[in-house]
């Protein structure tokens, strides 16, 4: 049956000859009638939004994975040689060999930098991972599709990691696993919002965080409980993502707007009716979709079928548009500057010399007021200044941090400069993924997430560096960082309210149109 017959059939089926059809866009369907934020939403937002954790266990455990435990002389009285040399000097590892890949494979000293390179293979493979899932799930295989493959190649991934005989195969394991886990936050965060209308999509997309900080914290009390063996850390912190697989995915439905564009219009109602039966609405007999491209006629099926070769599209359609050219670039560099501030004033975790445990889940509990903050805060002001706002509030700070000098009380002083730079941070962080996700339409939405993915990888891997360059240096760059962040956002255009776009066309000719 073509899909002119199936739009026909749909719009008088069971509505007999007296019911108008009426053709509707995905938003103007959950505003009118089957509901923006309802029962249907909020539990597939939780189901969904629970693979944040998953990617949290799967990017943080190097912290515990990979730590430098403490060493001790059983001889006793300074008899032991050099700590370099380890067990050659009479030195022992306190919590066994076992208890970490440092310890295990001896990367102290001069071999300590295998452990940054490992940190930087794994963001390389969320970085190939990002583009090419990203690309997959706009694609053929679909959001739901995506999130249910990367989140099995992360449960083998992990697995095998825990069997690695040597660092060599350790490295190349986290890089595969990193290929899968660089993906599953933005599969989940546009699997999660596309089915909440556009009144409620920013509230909700910001609360995905706290699933992301729920895993940190989380895994710091199970990495407590495993200290003696790295590897049984790996295993626990890798079956929740299998489990999510069997138990989880099966209750998850597929993005009824990734159906439109795919021209699958049977599927994408089914999905709406279901939204609208669960909460309670119901959608009328003569209510057909159609794309935001498209004219109100109800002879909507030819030109579906006339504007088929746009029903999913690539990075490169997101460049021959000049709208979404610019957009795109703007995105990737305040991603990719957000990220640098991000990680680096993330890692000044191990050199507060307290409990690592505590102090990683202290740390992720405390970025929470900032999500919440944003939340409150994106639908009043909107998400260009709220964006300007929080970038330009971590840089002030970080520059502040880096003229105070780190003695005596001033010590204080510059860490809490160091605390509101990384609040400041944490929410721009947050609301960059739905600002960018508002910012591209349906087709190649995720490709473009992906691409913003990529480069808040590369930040990730550019932080560390950043860090040792000294205590003041890192600030200043933080600061400058953060500012220039903060300027491009300016370039960008205000989204709140805005309808999510399923087509390139529909986007260029609504940004031509002001909302009525």
């Amino acid at each position: 049956m073509s899909t002119e017959a199936l739009l026909a059939a749909q719009g008088g089926g069971g509505g007999g000859g007296g019911v108008a059809s009426r053709r509707l866009s995905i938003d103007e369907a959950l505003a009118e009638h089957a509901g923006e934020l309802g029962r249907w939403q909020l539990r597939h937002f939780v189901l969904v939004s629970a693979a944040w954790a998953l990617e949290a266990l799967h990017t943080m455990v190097i912290i515990f994975a990979d730590r430098e435990p403490a060493m001790r002389c059983p001889a006793g009285d300074g008899r032991c040689g050099d700590r370099c040399a380890g067990a050659a000097a009479g030195w022992e590892w306190a919590q066994g060999s076992a208890s970490s890949t440092v310890a295990e494979w001896g990367l102290v000293c001069g071999e300590r930098y295998k452990v940054g390179l490992v940190q930087a293979v794994f963001f390389a493979g969320c970085m190939i991972g990002a583009g090419v899932f990203g690309h997959l799930s706009d694609s053929f295989l679909g959001r739901k599709g995506s999130l249910q493959v990367v989140c099995f190649l992360n449960a083998l991934f992990g697995l095998l990691t825990a069997l690695a005989p040597t660092y060599r195969v350790y490295v190349v394991l986290r890089l595969l696993t990193g290929f899968s886990t660089g993906s599953i936050g933005l599969c989940a965060f546009v699997l999660a919002t596309e089915p909440i209308g556009p009144s409620r999509r920013g509230t909700a997309g910001m609360s995905s965080f706290y699933f992301f900080s729920g895993g940190i914290a989380a895994l710091a009390g199970v990495a407590a409980m495993f200290q003696s063996s790295w590897r049984l850390l790996y295993v626990v912190t890798s079956l929740p993502s299998l489990v999510f697989v069997l138990a989880v995915m099966p209750f998850i439905s597929e993005s009824p707007r990734w159906y439109l564009v795919r021209r699958r219009v049977d599927d994408a109602m089914r999905v709406l009716r279901d939204i609208a039966a669960t909460n309670g609405r119901r959608i009328p007999d003569g209510v057909t979709l159609k794309l935001d491209d498209e004219g109100d006629d109800v002879d909507g099926g030819k030109q579906i079928e006339e504007s088929s070769p746009s029903s999913s599209g690539s990075i490169l359609d997101v460049f021959r548009s000049r709208t979404t050219r610019a957009r795109l670039v703007l995105s990737v560099l305040i991603n990719l500057l957000c990220s640098v501030v991000y990680y680096g004033l993330s890692l000044n975790v191990v050199n507060l010399k307290t409990n690592l445990y505590v102090s990683v889940a202290v740390n992720s509990i405390a970025e929470m007021p900032a999500y919440l903050l944003t939340a409150l805060l994106l639908d009043h002001f909107g998400r260009k200044p709220l964006g300007i706002g929080t970038m330009l509030l971590s840089g002030v700070f970080c520059i502040a941090g880096s003229l105070i000098a780190g003695v005596g009380a001033m010590r204080v002083v510059r860490m809490v400069c160091g605390v509101v730079g990384i609040f400041g941070m944490a929410a721009t962080y947050n609301l960059l993924f739905i600002y960018t996700a508002e910012l591209f339409p349906t087709v190649v939405r995720n490709a473009a997430l992906g691409c913003t993915s990529q480069a808040s990888q590369m930040g990730a891997i550019l932080a560390p560096m950043v860090v040792v360059l000294g205590e003041r240096v890192p600030f200043a760059v933080f600061g400058v960082s953060g500012i220039i962040g903060g300027l491009l956002v300016f370039y960008l255009p205000e989204t709140m309210n805005k309808p999510l776009y399923d087509t390139m066309a529909g986007l260029e000719e609504g940004e031509k149109t002001p909302l009525k």
